[in-house]
């Protein structure tokens, strides 16, 4: 087995029954998501397939791999190389040792690894045409459907919530901590109070709120290309702009600030790369469509949510204190590899005596590395895995720049999203794996098959 180099144009796609059967493992990752989350298996069915892509892959003779892939691969060592300052305790965190740091590390790890596997199966079955790209798109549009369903669900039921049949599995003290919970336990939304009184947050099917609108702007861009820039019928376009516009309701009501601010960040990159691309109608068309939103959201009551929402600053004291903390100690103790994983502060901004009391569960003991995914590869792979990240990100960027059809636009937009958000969200799991679907995308339309309908706006 070898690895080569981004396939040939022109190369000859295989087909047959055999290649059909090989995508199907893709396909039901991602099209039966909503049955995974109600078994309570979740981000856990990912795994599952990571295997069977590195069975696939094993079992080839060469291996593409796309452009810019080797950033993403020294990332992934800077990972590995990290753990080794797992045992290592920077002042003001409460005190552990290198075992009780493995289960965090380890689950990164295993994740980030997860998902490299399945995204480099999914661009060679691409790019040899086993796997249409269409196809993919259109799950992506799938599933911004799903996630506007589980959005409504957590919007008016946001109390829903039940022991899943994996949970019922498990050991009662296990299944009673707070993140297997999360994994295995299928919840509607998240409640919180931070405007005065209990408010649900959408969570569903993505088990926490920020996940919950990191994967609505990324799922968003793709059912706009799969609805828009893909044949379709008239009435599954005009079932797509209802959805879109059913769509405000969930997303305002989840008072997802990061969530505005990456739609309103996508809207501008998109805007600016169709008048590059000599296209101001596409562009006065995007930003029509931009000001009908603000205008329904100004004069309906989703506008007094708004208001409320950005009167109320919640957690940005918190995220200040954990961001600058996490670069202070990164850079005095661990600069080049960081501490291998997260660690807990002894107090808060405030005073080293604030913890978690039943009136204030999130006082003190903030999480370093937990409030973006900048902070986190930040504090826990340091410079080494920063620049590593950052020059992935930077790089597919800079490589598609020129890109201007509808999957162009549209991959190199969620690749932007993911630089915004991650000063707020962090990306693991399922917002990583979906961006490194739209990196697939991006690439494998560089090295389309001939006779596709995807590779022009």
């Amino acid at each position: 087995m070898t690895l080569t180099a981004p396939l040939h144009p022109r190369v000859r796609a295989e087909t047959g029954p055999d290649s059909e059967r090989e995508g199907r493992y893709l396909t039901w990752l991602l099209a039966a998501f909503p049955l995974w989350w109600a078994l309570g298996m979740g981000v856990l069915v990912i795994p599952f397939v990571a295997a069977v892509a590195a069975v696939k892959l094993l079992r080839r003779r060469s291996i593409a791999v796309p452009p810019s892939f080797g950033w993403w691969l020294l990332f992934l060592l800077a990972v590995v190389l990290s753990l080794a300052n797992l045992s290592v305790d920077p002042p003001g965190t409460i005190p552990g040792n290198w075992f009780s740091q493995l289960p965090g590390a380890t689950f990164r790890l295993g994740f980030y690894c997860c998902c490299t596997l399945i995204a480099l199966w999914a661009y060679n079955l691409v790019v040899e045409g086993r796997y249409p790209k269409e196809r993919l798109i259109r799950l992506l549009a799938w599933l911004f459907a799903v996630t506007v369903a589980g959005g409504l669900l957590g919007t008016f039921a946001g109390g829903f919530e039940y022991t899943s049949p994996v949970e019922a599995l498990l050991p009662k003290a296990v299944a009673a901590d707070g993140f297997v919970k999360s994994l295995v336990h299928p919840a509607a939304a998240q409640t919180m109070d931070f405007l005065g009184y209990e408010t649900p947050r959408p969570a569903a099917p993505w088990g926490y709120t920020n996940t919950w609108g990191n994967n609505f702007a990324i799922t968003g861009v793709w059912l706009v290309v799969a609805a828009f820039c893909l044949p379709l019928r008239t009435r599954w376009r005009l079932a797509a702009t209802a959805l879109l516009c059913v769509s405000l309701v969930p997303a305002v009501y989840s008072m997802n600030r990061g969530l505005w601010l990456g739609l309103a960040a996508i809207a501008v990159f998109a805007a600016l790369r169709l008048l590059v691309s000599g296209r101001p109608g596409g562009m006065l068309a995007l930003a029509g469509a931009g000001g009908a939103v603000i205008l329904l959201i100004a004069l309906t009551p989703l506008g007094t949510v708004v208001q409320a929402r950005m009167d109320n600053g919640h957690s940005d004291d918190g995220r200040a204190f954990s961001s600058e903390r996490a670069t202070e100690l990164v850079l005095a103790h661990s600069p080049v590899l960081g501490f291998g994983s997260t660690r807990k502060t002894l107090g808060s901004g405030e005073s080293i005596a604030v913890g978690p009391t039943p009136e204030c569960p999130r006082c003190g003991g903030r999480t370093l590395g937990g409030n973006g995914q900048l902070w986190q590869v930040l504090f826990a792979h340091g410079l080494a895995g920063t620049i590593a990240y950052l020059g992935f990100g930077l790089s597919v960027l800079w490589r598609y720049r020129s890109d201007h059809s509808a999957i162009g636009i549209a991959g190199s937009a969620v690749i932007g999203l993911s630089m915004v958000t991650m000063f707020f969200y962090n990306a693991l799991v399922t917002p990583l794996l979906l961006t490194l679907f739209s990196y697939v995308l991006l690439a494998a339309n560089r090295t389309a098959i001939p006779g596709t309908n995807t590779e022009k706006p």
